[in-house]
């Protein structure tokens, strides 16, 4: 269990992660202060949109039970 909490942190911790974490948090202030415009909602969109994707691709790959068959 410790290490499992480990490589989740871990995968927290990477690049995509932290963006992703800062885009959001930009996006709820700015949802309610009313201010989003059609620009940063194409971004936005286009890079959830690719952490979703990617996570679900690795999810396939892996297989039943999170092992490469």
């Amino acid at each position: 269990m410790e290490q499992t909490l480990k490589e989740r942190l871990a995968r927290l911790l990477s690049v995509k992660s932290l963006v992703t974490l800062a885009l959001t948090a930009v996006f709820a202030v700015l949802a309610f202060t009313k201010g989003v415009d059609q620009d940063f909602m194409t971004v936005y969109t286009v890079i959830i949109a690719f952490y979703f994707g990617t996570q679900s691709e690795r999810q396939n790959q892996l297989g039943p039970g999170g092992k490469t068959e």
